[in-house]
């Protein structure tokens, strides 16, 4: 799996009409054993609390590449420019500046999520 072409993909097709709509920009990270791990920036358009962003994005992943549509699972990890303003300075340098929630979501309907 191309990781680099997937997200090429996703910031063309999906992630620019999310940044300038609602305040959110995702990248796949990696992909191992049925489970995908994504980095979710936040910005202040985005109003949604943490657990239903990351349900909304890994189903977003998952439906829309059919690299991902086996998946068992997501791991979503989360930098929130909204509560932390310098977050996003940090990011236009190419440094992390750390995570502010990680999530997880199971795709099988009947486990708890």
């Amino acid at each position: 799996m191309n990781i680099e072409e997937i997200n090429k993909k996703h910031f063309i097709e999906t992630d620019m009409y999310f940044k300038i709509g609602y305040g959110l920009s995702s990248k796949l990270l990696s992909y191992h054993t049925g489970v995908f791990t994504l980095e979710v920036v936040i910005s202040t358009k985005w109003r949604k609390n943490y657990n239903i962003t990351a349900q909304e994005i890994a189903k977003l992943w998952k439906n829309n590449y059919p690299e991902l549509k086996n998946a068992l699972g997501a791991k979503i990890f989360i930098i929130d420019t909204k509560l932390y303003p310098y977050k996003q300075y940090c990011i236009h340098r190419g440094i992390n500046p750390g995570y502010d929630a990680k999530k997880g979501v199971i795709f099988k309907d009947d486990y708890l999520n």
